[in-house]
């Protein structure tokens, strides 16, 4: 019996993160050449935010977007072209509607660089096809976990889902070039670790009262969600590891994490049992 396919959680830190790509590239890129190649990625930023539903990526040739501005000439040179998945799509809103979620393609939608950035490492040769879910707000962390959850069944598709995000957000210090706010991140950083590994999910759900320095971390919620997502669609059963990317700018850490689970923790739906089929 196959084990579901992998997943991760990655921190895509500031738009820098695409030309510096430090521990963080470098382990996302090793990362990359380990995993197994997928059909297909389905990734969720929260750089597409969408009221009151969510939105599916149904572009065949699905836009680099340089959402950001005031960089260097070098960022807006970077394109990442790879092919969309309409059919996989689809699927993907089938398996939303079905777990209760209004969804709907956007066949207009490119990649944001919560998308495109990580996969530069994870995936540098842009051939693999990939989907943009977007974040319906208002969310919380419990539906975040329920979007995940709704998400699950692509592993057993051989899909790649990243949920894209940032293990600590503070936009407030980063513009202020705040550096000496190491200690509340590696402090928060290793709670988050050893929480995951403990299977503490519940905690992690109400990490506004259980980790240290959670409002200083992110003061608002939308960079965390992603590993709520993640943590849904890894299940009630996995192992965690962590994928250690360090601190950039002082207040922003990169680490990410891997979600793996066993054979038996398998999910079946209408696409898995009838034998899915991904462009």
């Amino acid at each position: 019996m196959k084990a579901p396919f992998p997943l991760l959680f990655v921190s895509h830190g500031a738009p820098m993160f695409a030309i510096e790509p430090g521990l963080a590239g470098k382990t996302l890129t090793e990362l990359g050449r380990e995993l197994p190649q997928p059909e297909a990625i389905v990734v969720i930023s929260p750089h597409w935010l969408t009221r009151g539903e969510v939105r599916v990526t149904a572009s065949a040739s699905p836009e680099t977007i340089h959402d950001f501005g005031g960089f260097p000439d070098a960022l807006y040179q970077l394109s990442y072209p790879a092919p969309g998945a309409p059919a996989l799509a689809g699927q993907v809103v089938s398996l939303l509607t079905s777990a209760g979620w209004k969804a709907q393609l956007d066949p207009n939608r490119g990649l944001d660089h919560g998308a495109w950035v990580p996969l530069l490492y994870l995936a540098p040769g842009a051939t693999i096809p990939v989907v943009q879910v977007s974040m319906p707000m208002p969310m919380d962390t419990s539906s975040a976990l329920k979007l995940g959850e709704a998400l699950k069944p692509l592993r057993e598709m051989n899909v790649l889902i990243v949920a894209s995000g940032s293990l600590t957000h503070n936009l407030y210090e980063f513009r202020g070039a705040m550096t000496q706010g190491a200690d509340y991140v590696k402090e928060f950083a290793a709670w988050t670790a050893r929480t995951l590994q403990a299977g503490h999910t519940e905690q992690v759900v109400n990490y506004r009262h259980s980790a240290p320095a959670s409002e200083r971390a992110h003061p608002t919620d939308e960079h965390f969600l992603p590993l709520l997502v993640a943590l849904g669609a890894a299940g009630e059963s996995y192992r965690t590891r962590v994928l250690e990317g360090g601190i950039t700018y002082g207040v922003l850490a990169m680490d990410s994490y891997l979600f793996e689970s066993d054979a038996n923790d398998k999910v079946d739906s209408p696409e898995t049992k009838q034998g899915a089929c991904i462009p």
